[in-house]
């Protein structure tokens, strides 16, 4: 009887903490954001894997609201890095094997996200300019004999998605065969299987690599980068394909394993199961383990019953301490690769890529409420 109470308490206590919110109120939210991001920063910036992520969330802003001067800000970045991402015209010289922001890491992962961005954009006006980069160095990769592209947790993010689009862009299966092959080689170097999650590379695999606890180290926002990218995959690839019951057995059993580690308080701490290696909320990897679960649910891959407590309370971390009066997008830990014992990180602690996971998150919030 006691148990049973006890339950009932923790039940009635997250119910009571959490708000209930209208479709109109979300997209208040989602303007605010996005206002505030593009009237701070401009549009003119590299096209590296940062300033590529928050559009990402920008182009899911526009599918949602349908406002123009939004889009525009995509547009113009687009065309500030002439639809490209590394320009290295030379393939015998392009590189990827190793971190570089080079104008040769033509085939790193962190210059090929930019390449989603630019084909919604071709997709809502088609002009071959735009894709020409994207077919000429994503069709020299999918061609190629090589499959370890994909050696850190935030390539399969920043490409899987790439490879997904490139299919619908071109019809052509050899997108979706090397996407496989390069997710069978980061598995082997990076997958966990017995949690089913992620190390952020090889530096950190367990025993090798160990939280100050002597504990497995799982990056949130690493994690966060494969689970979202899951989801976009799953959005593009069609059913009938060979390759789509590996990537819903991936994206599933990876959704259950982020839901374990969830705090109370709604946020995922920087090291998943050790929260002692950088206490506090952070929001990068929330928002984007936040915009997977409602993805998964709002298509049918996740059962709403087993992750709606997950995702309020997700929500409402973001809305209630993450976003600012002002429409900022704070406690996102800074460009790293790891959590990183005595890092602060605050309301004022903002970035590209927080902010945009954040709008992915908010429109599916969005999606969410309209299926109640």
């Amino acid at each position: 009887m006691r148990r049973i109470l006890f339950c009932f308490a923790i039940l009635t206590a997250v119910a009571s903490h959490a708000r209930s919110w209208t479709g109109d109120e979300v997209k208040e939210v989602i303007k605010r954001v996005n206002t505030y991001w593009q009237t701070n920063n401009p549009a003119e910036v590299r096209a590296f894997w940062d300033n590529a992520a928050y559009h990402t969330g920008n182009m899911e802003v526009y599918k949602l609201l349908k406002d123009q001067k939004m889009l525009d800000y995509s547009i113009r970045w687009a065309e500030h890095n002439n639809w490209q991402g590394a320009n290295e015209p030379d393939p015998a010289k392009w590189k990827y094997k190793q971190y570089g922001e080079g104008q040769d890491f033509v085939l790193f992962g962190d210059w090929q996200i930019c390449f989603q961005t630019y084909i919604d954009l071709y997709n809502l006006s088609p002009d071959e300019n735009k894709i020409a980069r994207a077919k000429e160095v994503m069709g020299f990769e999918a061609d190629s004999k090589a499959h370890d592209y994909w050696w850190w947790a935030d390539a399969l993010y920043m490409v899987m998605p790439v490879m997904t689009k490139m299919y619908k862009l071109t019809g052509e299966t050899k997108y979706l065969r090397k996407l496989y092959e390069n997710i069978l080689f980061s598995d082997s170097i990076m997958l966990d299987k017995e949690t089913d999650l992620y190390f952020r590379d090889g530096k950190y695999i367990y025993p090798k690599h160990k939280t100050n606890n002597g504990k497995k180290d799982f990056w949130a926002r690493g994690n966060g980068w494969v689970l979202a990218g899951l989801a976009k995959v799953l959005q593009d690839m069609p059913e009938k394909s060979v390759y789509q019951p590996f990537f819903v057995h991936k994206y599933t059993y990876l959704a259950r394993a982020v839901a374990k580690t969830q705090q109370t308080e709604g946020y995922w701490t920087r090291s998943m199961v050790d929260p002692e290696q950088a206490p506090g909320p952070e929001t990068s990897g929330t928002a984007f383990f936040c915009y997977g679960l409602l993805w998964g649910v709002n298509n049918g891959y996740l059962q709403k019953k087993e992750f709606a407590t997950t995702i309020e309370k997700a929500w409402d971390y973001l809305t209630k301490t993450a976003l600012q009066k002002d429409g900022k997008v704070g406690y996102v830990q800074p460009i790293g690769e790891r959590a990183i014992p005595g890092q602060k990180v605050g309301a004022d602690s903002q970035a590209n890529f927080g902010t945009g996971a954040f709008l992915l998150a908010a429109c599916e919030y969005y999606r969410y409420l309209q299926k109640k």
